[in-house]
């Protein structure tokens, strides 16, 4: 009976010992899961911040040079405009179809000149871009196959007429930039 009596009291020394530890070790467990909860949300909130102060750094230092971009595009539509395109391209000849090659590669060679403008646009925008100066060349290259149209001087006049009677495909891309560009200060 001794014995037995002795097993029972080396378990309850045990159980006793197991709940004295249970007792340490869950305040502990809980300080550890409170600190690590906060710990956690600590550094999220910090690499929040770090990414704010990015953005708004990025913003700052990238604003100008967006604007520059579509500066310079505004300026690249307005010379493609055919109206001020066909002032400022002159033919060399009274030959139709090297005046409609020089008015077509002077306006590739204008929007080869801009092309990395484009990092700094929405990919809409530049589609608008691209759109418009395709419809410009298309433009010409139509008014270049009237049969009317057998001279440098006649091209001219074709493609004026035209403009005359509905508005430039630049203006609708102008009209697109200035939307985005105002849509940058809200």
């Amino acid at each position: 009976m001794k014995g037995v009596k002795f097993v029972f009291q080396i378990i309850y020394m045990e159980i006793e010992i197991f709940f004295q530890g249970l007792l340490y070790a869950v305040p502990a467990l809980i300080t550890g899961m409170i600190a690590y909860y906060f710990f956690k949300e600590h550094t999220k909130n910090e690499d929040g911040r770090r990414r704010f102060l990015l953005h708004k750094d990025l913003q700052t230092n990238t604003l100008p040079t967006r604007l520059q971009a579509y500066e310079r595009m505004t300026l690249f539509l307005e010379r493609i405009t055919p109206s001020k395109l066909l002032i400022r391209v002159v033919p060399n000849s009274s030959d139709k179809d090297s005046y409609e090659s020089l008015l077509i590669a002077a306006i590739e060679q204008e929007f080869e000149h801009n092309l990395s403008q484009q990092i700094y646009m929405t990919d809409k925008c530049w589609s608008i871009i691209t759109a418009a100066k395709n419809a410009t060349i298309q433009l010409i290259r139509k008014a270049g196959l009237l049969e009317k149209t057998d001279t440098a001087d006649k091209l001219r006049e074709v493609v004026l007429t035209e403009m005359m009677e509905k508005h430039a495909p630049s203006d609708a891309a102008l009209s697109f930039i200035k939307e985005e560009v105002s849509n940058i200060w809200n």
